[in-house]
């Protein structure tokens, strides 16, 4: 019998990535970028842990698609990308592209699939 589904517990943007600074590392509770992320081509990576319903993800309210990757967890409590049948689904890491968008500030909130139905959110302005 499988476990219920783990509500959304936080929502964290990992790293910014560019050409004219390549991987940005973004520290919790960091409010904006130390580089400035220019061109075209940034990606924003964000860690959601728990389950989700579909995020609203914008920057400077429009709209931004990604991609999702189901995160899971070992007994090692190392988080990994899932893979074989005997593995913890535990959060999922999203990868956005911002559309040649250069600046501005990112937004990303969702609702728990499960009690207590929670919505967490997080935001970085990318300079």
């Amino acid at each position: 019998m499988a476990a219920s589904a783990p509500p959304l517990s936080s929502a964290q943007v990992l790293k910014v990535q560019s050409a004219a600074c390549g991987i940005e590392n973004i520290s919790d509770g960091q409010e904006q970028t130390a580089c400035d992320h220019g061109g075209a081509n940034i990606k924003v990576y964000v860690l959601e842990m728990g389950y989700g319903r579909v995020p609203h993800v914008t920057l400077d309210g429009f709209g931004l698609d990604g991609m999702k990757t189901q995160v899971c967890a070992y007994g090692n409590g190392n988080l990994t990308e899932c893979t074989g049948a005997s593995t913890k689904i535990v959060g999922a890491l999203y990868i956005y592209d911002l559309g040649g968008k250069e600046q501005g500030t990112f937004t990303f909130s969702n609702t728990s699939i499960n009690a207590p139905g929670n919505t967490i959110s997080t935001q970085l302005y990318i300079k």
